[in-house]
């Protein structure tokens, strides 16, 4: 589904590799808050998966032609929720990103409709997350565009990070597809 957009990004000098991982939730018929554990698994299953893959392109870049301290990880869905989890767990310093190089960080996300899982409050930052773009509808039912609350526990969707980011001044930009749903997530080669 990727091919057309992975063609543009090539044909735009750009270098791309893309990961497969865990499916998580695969064989799950429901998923919301009151599976959080489910959820939280596939997640971080997924961001334990990409954090893996990094560590192997970091450690190979020269093989791979690659230059570590210019990588961009971007995905749309499940894949969104990836990247943006994962930058999540690096600015925190999580023992999730342990496995990477000191002090490494991305050097930018793009998440088409994605979401952030927290067990604690309200999304908070500890450093300062890598440049972020987020591209998500408004009337996303899969994905939440705001957030799902309860108590400490939430998954804080675009719509409700992009407030987070705005008021500590983090570099970001947004494209709100308004009343669209979660066919965002597929606007990748039309967005370019």
């Amino acid at each position: 589904d990727y091919k057309k957009w992975f063609r543009q990004l090539t044909d735009n000098g750009y270098r791309v590799i893309s990961i497969d991982y865990r499916l998580g939730l695969k064989g799950s018929n429901k998923v919301g808050i009151a599976q959080v554990n489910v959820l939280d698994k596939a997640i971080h299953m997924a961001v334990e998966d990409l954090f893996s893959a990094t560590r192997f392109i970091i450690d190979n870049a020269d093989q791979l032609g690659v230059n570590p301290s210019n990588m961009v990880i971007s995905g749309s869905s499940a894949g969104a929720i990836t990247v943006m989890q994962a930058e999540y767990e690096i600015a925190n310093k999580t023992e999730w990103a342990s496995v990477l190089p000191a002090g490494f960080n991305y050097a930018g996300v793009m998440s088409f409709s994605g979401a952030i899982l927290s067990r604690e409050g309200k999304v908070d930052f500890k450093s300062n997350p890598c440049p972020t773009l987020m591209l998500h509808g408004t009337s996303d039912k899969l994905v939440p565009y705001d957030q799902i609350k309860v108590f400490n526990l939430g998954f804080f969707g675009g719509g409700k990070l992009v407030k987070r980011f705005e008021k500590f001044g983090f570099n970001y930009n947004m494209y709100h597809f308004m009343d669209y749903g979660h066919e965002g997530a597929g606007s990748m080669e039309t967005t370019i």
